[in-house]
């Protein structure tokens, strides 16, 4: 059996844990039973992205909310009938609170009967098995999985299996929805569900689907990878007549929709992952709405969302999600925008499902460069501001700090301080300190000779004496060209040894000679 809660610990986001951790900390301390169940659960154990955290309370989940909602957690909706609210926590963790509940029927497609029950009945009430699993976050059983309609069995025979013969009939969106699931976890329909699918399209189900049901499944093609392949799904079975007769004859436009999440899974890939979140509006729904609905006139769109439970505001911002776009690409296209600082100041400001789309349909060489360079460029570095080294360089916190930031960062943009040592003069001419003195240059030249003077020494007194090498050679050596041989040095003459001075002999007179 696999250990669950490390699961959990090595899935989640840190933003994730760190809102699951706060949510055990307050049920414990006002003693009330929460679970992490329904997508979460399946997502842990299947392997896909956890997108968002549903939480299911044994009692009113509204004490947590209040309490979350001190922290800096934010409600986006609330249903007071059936007690549950939508939560975006810190760090765009989207979640949502509910309250552990029964359904019962008197017959079937009839308005069911409510009433509080505990998490065992909540999860043998719901839809799919895949959805039916909870894992307890109470102190006594902290990470036990609760599973009364074998859902991790169809998990691992990757299956979608409908939990009453009647769940079609009682809620006929569900239609949408088993096809939705079938091509997100990339499952087959499991047989008797299949049977029971095509005999509520036998019996004409799909055009009784509340309008409002309908409505909840086009806000989550939205957050879905293959929105495409969901809409085919759909024709396929003759529900996008049910949705809109129209849409079921024309389409949508499959292309512009293949592009747009080839874009959007480059920027999640990046680390935009706000793209996939907010399960109240999802941010992608307006482009994808816009190809979604791109074969119907804005009168025909208007209307289907209209009638499908969107609001006036929801609806506003996807009639006016193209013109908007367009307004965008004609000013990054001007001079204006050609400074880095310039361009990267005002896609700040623009949402990322904007940048996606016009990424997407506005193939334009200026426009898309500067784009990709905000998302995969100037964002990184804006990230990876160097405050510690602006701590560590001695400037204190405050205005004059965060000024200094903002100056440094406009010069990345522009180029410099690429290197650490020229980021930290750029940082100390901005901070106005001062560099360190440098010594005496005389002063260096005399370590430098002294040195010098020291190395050879040592190292004659260390050099060990080489061994002698063997004297037979591998090869006989070359003979060098025979030369003249050079002259020998002319050699002086010895010198003659002194010679003893001879005594004079006395010389006789000559005789006379006689006549």
């Amino acid at each position: 059996m696999p250990d669950y809660m490390f699961l959990l610990e090595s899935r989640l986001s840190p933003e994730q844990r760190a809102a699951l951790v706060r949510v055990q900390e307050i049920a414990q301390g006002q003693g009330t039973n929460v679970y992490l169940s329904g997508g979460a659960v399946r997502d842990l154990i299947t392997g896909l992205p956890i997108r968002d955290l549903d939480f299911t309370v044994e009692g009113n989940p509204a004490r947590i909310a209040r309490e979350l909602e001190k922290g800096g957690a934010r409600l986006r909706s609330e249903d007071e009938r059936l007690r549950h609210i939508e939560v975006l926590f810190h760090g765009d963790v989207d979640g949502s609170l509910a309250a552990a509940r029964d359904e019962y029927y008197a017959r079937p497609g009839s308005r069911p009967e409510m009433r509080w029950s505990t998490i065992i009945e909540d999860l043998r009430r719901r839809d799919f098995s895949c959805n039916a699993i909870a894992l307890s976050l109470n102190l006594a059983s902290r990470g036990l999985l609760l599973d009364p309609t074998n859902g991790l069995a169809d998990l691992e025979k990757r299956e979608v299996r409908l939990l009453s013969m009647h769940g079609f009939t009682n809620q006929p969106a569900r239609l949408l929805r088993v096809l939705r699931y079938q091509v997100r976890l990339d499952f087959a329909i499991e047989a008797r569900t299949k049977e029971w699918f095509a005999l509520a399209l036998e019996r004409d189900l799909h055009h009784a689907m509340a309008p409002e049901d309908i409505g909840r499944e086009l806000r989550q093609l939205g957050r879905e990878d293959r929105p495409g392949a969901i809409l085919k799904a759909w024709a396929a079975h003759g529900l996008l007549e049910a949705i809109h007769e129209r849409l079921g004859r024309r389409g949508a436009d499959y292309h512009g929709l293949a592009k747009l999440m080839k874009t959007r899974e480059a920027m999640v890939s990046a680390g935009y992952r706000q793209l996939i979140g907010d399960t109240v509006l999802p941010r992608m729904f307006a482009p994808v709405a816009y190809y979604v609905f791109a074969k119907l006139t804005p009168r025909e769109r208007n209307a289907l969302l209209s009638r499908t439970g969107f609001r006036s505001a929801e609806i506003e911002q996807v009639a006016s999600f193209e013109e908007g776009a367009r307004k965008a690409v004609r000013l990054l296209s001007t001079r204006q925008m050609e400074k880095p600082r310039e361009a990267y100041h005002y896609l700040e400001k623009l949402p990322l499902s904007w940048l996606a789309f016009i990424q997407a349909e506005f193939p334009k060489p200026r426009v898309l460069n500067k784009i990709r360079n905000f998302l995969y460029k100037w964002k990184p570095l804006r990230a990876a501001l160097p405050v510690a080294e602006l701590d560590a360089l001695g400037l204190p916190r405050g205005p004059k700090f965060d000024r200094v930031l903002e100056s440094f960062f406009d010069l990345q943009l522009a180029g410099k301080g690429k290197t650490p040592e020229e980021r930290t003069k750029l940082l100390r001419k901005l901070a106005g300190i001062k560099p360190p003195a440098k010594k005496k240059e005389k002063k260096e030249k005399e370590k430098k000779k002294a040195a010098r003077k020291e190395k050879p020494k040592a190292e004659h007194r260390a050099a060990p004496t080489p061994p002698a090498e063997p004297a037979v050679p591998l090869a006989p050596p070359a003979r060098p060209p025979a030369e003249k041989p050079a002259a020998p040095p002319p050699q002086a003459e010895p010198a003659k040894p002194a010679r003893k001075p001879v005594p004079k002999k006395r010389m006789r007179p000559a005789k006379k000679r006689r006549r």
